[in-house]
């Protein structure tokens, strides 16, 4: 039973920092271009040569 009582805050923190590390990716921007880096990988780089 106190184990119980010392994983409950544990992972009630865990979860907390959990959500700010989510809420602090959605105000970065890291959820703005979720089609970008998908579609870069299929355009070819501009300045290569033809052999």
């Amino acid at each position: 039973m106190t184990s119980l009582a010392a994983l409950i805050p544990i992972a009630l923190f865990l979860g907390l920092c959990g959500l700010a590390a989510f809420f602090w990716a959605l105000r970065e921007g890291q959820f703005d271009d979720l089609e970008g880096a998908a579609s870069r990988i299929l355009i070819d780089e501009e300045g290569e040569e033809l052999p």
